[in-house]
This record gives structure tokens, C-alpha cells and sequence, in this order.
């Protein structure tokens, strides 16, 4: 059975899409901080990932510099995973960490789930979980896979919240047994 490792990408640099004002998908184009450089080479450090097969990564540039850090003291094949994206609200039309926000509290106030009148939009747990699992179930002829990724994903497949998930928080995971 696979195990995958679960690792949420460092601190992003959240001042430079501030600075530059970047809205919708441009957002996700902030590197990682340099606390959030150190919080990688840490975690990478101290696991040993010398027996892991591959790792796969959301195209999110914090997620892809996080597997590239991770990727140099291993030397790994690195696959990009669409699919591994964050969780979209309101179909990337959120402009600003307020409307965000907004956005976050209804889908925990609705633990995931749309109410029957919802005026906006935002992707639903179930879509999460289905979209991210069909990804994993790709690589089950690997024995260890890193995958490198966002919290909400990381909290909607081990039904935790996403402020429960630290940045490069490590967890073992496999498709059969959900955490280990």
C-alpha cells in the first residue's frame, strides 16, 4: 500500500501580492518568505525521505519551490499536479484576504457543504476530496510518494481544519486507512 507524505508548502510571501496587487490567480504566484524557506529545509532535514519513489506537487509556486527545497537533498523525480490546487473560492474571483476570509467562514460554517440558498460560490469538501483523491490514486504503484500541497487539502483528506495544518506540517497518509 502506498504511503503518502503529506506536507504543506512554508510561509508564502503574502506582502509581495500586497505589494504588486495581485488579485485571482495571481495570487498564487508569491514565493515562499524566508522563514518560510527555513521551515523547508528544516522539515527536510529532519525526515528522512531517502526511501520515497517520487514527488508530486500543486502548480502553486509556493508549493513548487517548497518540493523544489525538499527536492534537493534527495534528487527525486518531481511531478506537477494540477489537481493538487488549493481550494478555489468563489471560482478565483475573491480579490481581497477579507472576501477570502468570508468565503472560508461559510464553507466551515457549512462544514464543507453548500445550504440550499448560498449566494456564493465556493468549492465544496466533497469536491476537494474527490479531485485530490483521484491525483493519489495515480501513484499507488509507488511505495512512498511526497506530496507537496496546500492545508485545506491536506485538512479536508484527514478532516481536520485547515488551521489545525502548520506550514510544512508532515503527515503520513494512504488511500485505504485515510492518517497513519
Amino acid at each position: 500500500m502506498t504511503k503518502f507524505y503529506l506536507i504543506r508548502h512554508g510561509e508564502p510571501n503574502w506582502g509581495l501580492k500586497d505589494t504588486k496587487k495581485l488579485m485571482a490567480a495571481l495570487r498564487d504566484f508569491v514565493p515562499l518568505t524566508e522563514i518560510g524557506i527555513k521551515q523547508v529545509e528544516q522539515v527536510s532535514q529532519l525526515n528522512d525521505f531517502s526511501t520515497c519513489d517520487i514527488i508530486i506537487s500543486s502548480p502553486y509556486t509556493r508549493s513548487l519551490q517548497t518540493a523544489a527545497i525538499i527536492n534537493r537533498s534527495y534528487s527525486l523525480p518531481l511531478q506537477v499536479e494540477f489537481d493538487l490546487h488549493e481550494w478555489t473560492p468563489d471560482n478565483w474571483t475573491a480579490e481581497s484576504v477579507e472576501e477570502i476570509t468570508l468565503l472560508w467562514q461559510d464553507y466551515m460554517d457549512n462544514n464543507g457543504v453548500h445550504p440550499e440558498n448560498e449566494t456564493r460560490i465556493w468549492e465544496s469538501k466533497e469536491s476537494v476530496r474527490n479531485r485530490v483523491v483521484n491525483v493519489l490514486e495515480k501513484y499507488q504503484a509507488y511505495n512512498k510518494v511526497i506530496v507537496v500541497c496546500h492545508g485545506m487539502v491536506i485538512a479536508t483528506l484527514l478532516d481536520l481544519t485547515s488551521e489545525e495544518i502548520p506550514y510544512c506540517g508532515v503527515y503520513d497518509f494512504s488511500l485505504a486507512g485515510g492518517v497513519r
